[in-house]
């Protein structure tokens, strides 16, 4: 297993920031759109579709859904607003379940967040390509979620006791996700200082990447309780060794739309 998830790596690693840092454009917006396409069409087996081709068409229904987002940018902001309503939405699920499930384990239901949950992160990175210092806008979310991951993972291992989700994620502990956070925080205090941020201003990054990071832990969770409901332990075996495409990236889902939230309504850009 070890052996595959190396090799997974080595040959996505460069793929995929090829894609997110060298196109742009039509392009990007195509190579990001192919990622949740697939994460549609492995949602639609969380969301309890039987057969494939049923699979295969709610993936089509999100790759038009994504090509009509494309062709009307003034849908943006409400993409957006979306986004951020239903993770906060989500988060009370996942602190009620498996009680809040009575709410959304009908298929029908499921399948809707499936486009709640992948729209508005496709469209949280298509207005960071937009913005000023755009590239660098894509690293810090993952920076931030990916150091909270790490630092999750060792704080976890090294003192976790008590579990943050139990009926959820019972490996994941209240250890861990202080110990991920306070990565994303000194890591967060270190370009402040590389970039002579003021006082002010640091305080306001770091109260922001606190909330990305937060966000981005329910975006995890969230993944989690559909797979728990559903009896699954994987969304796919499409990265030999990673599970699907979900499992890569479910935090970004939460992450990047509540990113894109916060630098719009600091003013870093237009919607």
């Amino acid at each position: 297993m070890l052996k595959q998830r190396i090799i997974t790596a080595l040959v996505l690693l460069p793929i995929a920031l090829a894609g997110f840092f060298w196109l742009s454009g039509g392009a990007f917006a195509l190579f990001i759109g192919v990622v949740v396409t697939l994460g549609g069409w492995e949602w639609a087996r969380l969301a309890g579709l039987p057969f494939q081709t049923q699979r295969i068409a709610y993936a089509a229904v999100v790759a038009v859904l994504l090509l009509g987002l494309y062709h009307l940018p003034a849908l943006a902001a409400w993409v957006l607003l979306v986004g951020v309503v239903w993770w906060l939405l989500a988060t009370l699920l996942v602190l009620n379940y498996p009680a809040s499930s009575r709410y959304w384990d009908g298929r029908f239901g499921k399948l809707l967040i499936g486009f709640l949950i992948l729209l508005p992160a496709w469209q949280g990175l298509m207005l960071f390509k937009q913005w000023p210092l755009a590239n660098w806008l894509i690293l810090s979310v993952m920076v931030l979620v990916w150091a909270a991951d790490i630092g999750a993972y060792f704080s976890g291992k090294a003192f976790g006791k008590r579990k943050l989700a139990p009926q959820v994620s019972p490996g994941k502990s209240w250890e861990g996700l202080v110990g991920g956070l306070l990565a994303s925080l000194l890591i967060t205090v270190g370009v402040g200082i590389y970039r002579g941020w003021s006082a002010s201003e640091l305080l306001w990054a770091l109260g922001g990447a606190a909330l990305v990071v937060l966000i981005s832990v329910v975006g995890d969770l969230t993944e989690s309780m559909f797979k728990r409901q559903s009896g699954i332990k994987d969304s796919s075996n499409l990265l030999p060794g990673h599970g699907g495409v979900l499992d890569r990236i479910d935090s970004l889902t939460a992450a990047i739309p509540f990113f894109a939230a916060l630098l719009w309504a600091a003013g870093w850009g237009a919607l």
